[in-house]
């Protein structure tokens, strides 16, 4: 379904990305290992971040303190430890984002819900997928996109080198990507009966367009954008996340249930249905979410920062 390309900037040729070029290398030959022995490696990765990285493993620590204050410190360190090694996992199998067909990928990954989007598909309807920032989330695009017809926006990476391998990536299952700074009239416009709109609507974006809502045990500066959009774009509304299953050795891709009337209710009403979607979804495989990310930066009035600060 997809159709989107990207041209090669010859500036990625200079001699100053000459070392980052050299480090896909070994990502390559990773590609073609099986499962077991990527994430082999990726545990042992996970590791040493769980070692070696006291602010990544700090963040993690706070988040699951706020949204699982019941979990003791005893509890709290095993699941950061798995946490990391997921995390790790996924970093090491953007090897096969890059360097394995599309064919041989989707044979590897299982999707829960087609159903749901065949039927909203063939009812005409507008259809918006929220992607919650799972450690595997490039795995819900690929295995979407090539089925039906999808965009979404984009946020570049910092190194260039890598910022085009993972936008090509992308690209190779999207129809076109609109850049996030271009602001949301290009992705309601673009809304149309058959082709699906990803937004990432789960980080804290501050409090400028967005409400506090109910997230697990604790409060969430939540993005009022997503219901906008539904609105405005006459959408509904499906979280979606993947996940890795293990036993059997698979991506797994989850639908959520569909948001009712979401954007037409509260703003508040809205953030928190659109959080709790999210909560269902994370307990599917709690260590699976990318809990390395600063939620909880942004607080309701009061409450200050909870993130430790590292020099």
């Amino acid at each position: 379904m997809a159709q989107a390309t990207l041209a090669f900037p010859t500036k990625l040729l200079h001699p100053r990305y000459w070392l980052s070029w050299l480090s896909l290398l070994p990502l390559l030959f990773i590609a073609f290992l099986p499962w077991r022995a990527r994430h082999a490696l990726g545990q042992q990765l996970g590791k040493l971040i769980y070692k070696h990285n006291p602010k990544r493993r700090s963040v993690i620590e706070t988040n699951l303190k706020l949204c699982f204050p019941e979990l003791s410190g005893a509890a709290r360190e095993p699941f950061i430890r798995d946490m990391l090694q997921q995390y790790a996992c996924a970093m090491v199998d953007y090897s096969v984002l890059f360097f394995r067909s599309r064919s041989w990928l989707l044979e590897q990954i299982e999707v829960e819900g087609l159903d749901k989007i065949q039927a909203e598909i063939d009812a005409q309807h507008n259809l918006m997928l929220l992607l919650g920032h799972s450690v595997w989330l490039e795995f819900a695009p690929l295995a979407i996109g090539q089925r039906f017809s999808v965009y979404g926006s984009y946020k570049p990476f910092a190194n260039p080198v890598f910022d085009y391998l993972i936008e090509r990536s992308r690209l190779k299952d999207v129809e076109f990507v609109v850049a996030r700074d271009e602001g949301l009239l290009k992705l309601i416009r673009a809304l149309q009966p058959g082709r699906i709109l990803f937004f990432l609507p789960d980080q804290d974006h501050g409090v400028k367009n967005s409400v506090f809502a109910p997230f697990f045990a604790t409060s969430k500066a939540t993005l009022t954008s997503p219901a906008r959009i539904a609105k405005l774009g006459q959408a509904y509304a499906y979280p979606i996340m993947a996940f890795f299953d293990q036993k059997r050795g698979k991506y797994h891709v989850k639908l959520g249930e569909r948001l009712e009337n979401f954007g037409m209710l509260a703003v508040e009403q809205d953030a928190a249905q659109l959080n709790r979607g999210f909560e269902r979804l994370i307990q599917s495989a709690p260590t699976q979410y990318l809990w390395t990310l600063k939620l909880l930066r942004t607080r309701p009035q009061g409450e200050q920062n909870p993130y430790p600060r590292f020099k």
